[in-house]
């Protein structure tokens, strides 16, 4: 147990945090939508363009200090108050129809969502996919889709 503990230790201070949401955040960072606001009625495909400002964007495993990634958040209750949170604190951000990974550092996308109300939601994740330590997230937005 003591090996473990100890070999766990050193390969933290080479690789970073093994936990992920350690990864701080730069203080005032913050991420939002650029092209689309809450309560905005749009045609489908939707574009959506990620703004970001405080800190770097960085493709997923880049270790640079301030830097991060973007995901959209789609269709489910505002980061912090879903029922598996927690979980992505630990283990990293879900990859899934409601949780939108942009790993290659990308800046903008276009979904495809039905016709009617959709929320959306940034959030940004570290070098694990993580939320950072203060998570940077952007505010819920309903829009809705002709």
């Amino acid at each position: 147990m003591k090996k473990t503990i100890a070999a766990l230790a050193v390969l933290t201070a080479i690789s970073g945090p093994l936990i992920a949401g350690e990864t701080p955040s730069a203080p005032g960072a913050a991420v939002y939508f650029v092209n689309i606001e809450d309560g905005d009625t749009v045609k489908g495909p939707v574009k959506v363009v990620f703004g970001l400002s405080g800190m770097g964007v960085a493709p997923a495993g880049t270790e640079a200090e301030n830097t991060g990634h973007h995901h959209l958040l789609i269709n489910r209750a505002p980061f912090g108050e879903g029922a598996d949170d927690t979980e992505m604190l630990e283990y990293g951000i879900y990859a899934d129809d409601n949780h939108v990974h942009f790993g290659k550092g990308q800046t903008e996308t276009t979904v495809d969502l039905g016709a009617g109300e959709h929320t959306l939601q940034l959030l940004l994740g570290d070098l694990n996919h993580a939320p950072h330590d203060e998570p940077v997230m952007s505010e819920v937005i309903t829009i809705t889709v002709e």
